[in-house]
């Protein structure tokens, strides 16, 4: 770089450049025109330099402020758009937190990264506590392993039977969908309790064959009650008939199987298909002098006292006479099927303390029922005899409840009483219901 001249001293006139070139030794002290213009050009030139520079300093200094206020502006923006993201994921941490759904990702080497509330309650982990930083599956147990990685496999929703510690049995569904990007990739798994609808469908399975067995049984049951029915006719003509002691003997097992059976038929199509009873006058009394004598030759066949106690003659009841012949045959068989030789069975009937019902008492020296059987001897399928159908007292709650009434039974060590209670009907002279 050619440094300046030193200028010459000023004087009056002003300052006196060289006429060319660089002062020279001799000129020093004495500047002449040359020296003047020398100066005054390397001046201007500086003084151009200088403004260029400024002007320069100027450009920049403009630039530099509408930097500035871009690199505000973008991290004014970047600031708002990191707080939308916040509130973003916030957002959608709350939907992912309040879905019915539980939603489970799992990164490639195994690692669960991510699991919504529901998705630990499937899993059997406690949500009070924070999830466990080192969730993986190889801690899944081993049925939701296998689920998980049959939902990973498949592309339709996989389902699986779960052990619960209460016992019941749990159902849970598994969806799987893959997330791959220039990150990492990651496995995401939509888990659902599907125990509900499993039981659902259980149950309408079950009511289905249940549908279908009791038209099976009412078919085979209205098959067999008519050949059934011709039978009895013709046994009850040969108890009639003059027969020797063996013969009417056989007779009377004849008549005792069949009236077994004939109840057993009933029982089926009443459990199964049981309309309203047809009600009319029904004279309490009657009724069970008709069950004393239908049942006394099974009562001698099976050397058992059969009695009767009739507190109620003239007393009536709104009632289907055949649907309450059909109660008695249902209690009193069972109790000569408990009652041992040299026991008795008592017929009774009695107003209530109200004076407004009737009680009627089917009570024998039985066997008994035990105190936890007594509780279930109503409920459709249940049976202390090896082989029955379990519907004969289900029958009787059924034609019970549907003429108002209630029946009820009591156990002790001398056997078992069970008791019917019917609203009383009044009835004129002419035999009509008031």
């Amino acid at each position: 770089m050619t440094s300046l001249p030193i200028p010459a001293p000023w004087t009056e006139q002003g300052f006196i450049a060289p006429a060319s070139g660089p002062p020279s030794k001799a000129n020093i002290g004495n500047p002449s025109v040359e020296d003047e213009r020398y100066l005054l050009r390397a001046f201007r030139s500086f003084a151009e330099a200088a403004g260029s520079l400024e002007q320069s300093y100027g450009k920049l200094r403009a630039e530099v402020e509408r930097l500035h206020h871009e690199l505000k502006q973008s991290n004014s923006d970047l600031s708002q758009s990191l707080q939308e993201n916040r509130s973003i994921r916030a957002h959608l941490d709350r939907i992912l937190e309040g879905l019915p759904c539980g939603v489970l990702v799992v990164t490639s080497d195994g690692q669960v990264s991510r699991a919504n509330p529901e998705a630990l309650r499937l899993l059997g982990i406690n949500t009070d506590d924070e999830q466990p930083a080192a969730l993986s599956l190889s801690t899944l147990p081993g049925a939701m392993c296998q689920l998980l990685e049959s939902a990973r496999r498949e592309d339709t929703e996989q389902e699986m039977s779960m052990p619960s510690d209460a016992g019941a049995t749990r159902w849970l569904a598994a969806r799987h969908a893959s997330i791959v990007d220039s990150a990492a990739s990651a496995s995401v798994y939509i888990l659902r309790d599907v125990s509900e609808r499993k039981r659902l469908e259980e149950t309408q399975a079950r009511l289905r064959r249940e549908q279908a067995l009791a038209e099976m049984s009412a078919i085979l049951a209205h098959e067999v009650r008519n050949p059934l029915g011709s039978l009895e006719l013709f046994a009850g003509l040969l108890a009639e008939s003059d027969l020797n002691h063996d013969c009417r003997k056989w007779v009377e097992h004849m008549q005792t199987g069949l009236r077994t059976l004939a109840a057993t038929v009933n029982n089926v199509l009443h459990f199964h298909s049981l309309p309203q009873p047809e009600c009319s006058p029904v004279e309490v009394g009657l009724l069970l002098a008709w069950a004393r004598d239908f049942f006394a030759p099974l009562a001698r066949q099976s050397g058992v006292i059969l009695s009767l106690q009739n507190g109620v003659s003239g007393v009536f009841i709104a009632a289907d006479r055949h649907r309450l012949e059909q109660v008695l045959l249902n209690l009193v068989l069972n109790a000569l099927r408990a009652t041992p030789p040299g026991g008795w069975i008592e017929l009774a009937a009695r107003k209530s303390q109200c004076g407004r019902a009737i009680e009627l008492e089917v009570a024998d020296t039985g066997s008994g029922i035990s105190a936890a059987q007594l509780p279930h001897i109503f409920e459709p399928g249940f049976s202390t005899r090896v082989g029955s159908p379990g519907l004969g007292l289900a029958v009787c709650r059924k034609i019970v409840e549907q003429h108002g009434g209630q029946i009820t039974a009591k156990a002790s060590e001398y056997g078992t009483k069970f008791t019917l209670t019917f609203p009383v009907t009044g009835k004129s002279a002419r035999g009509d219901m008031e």
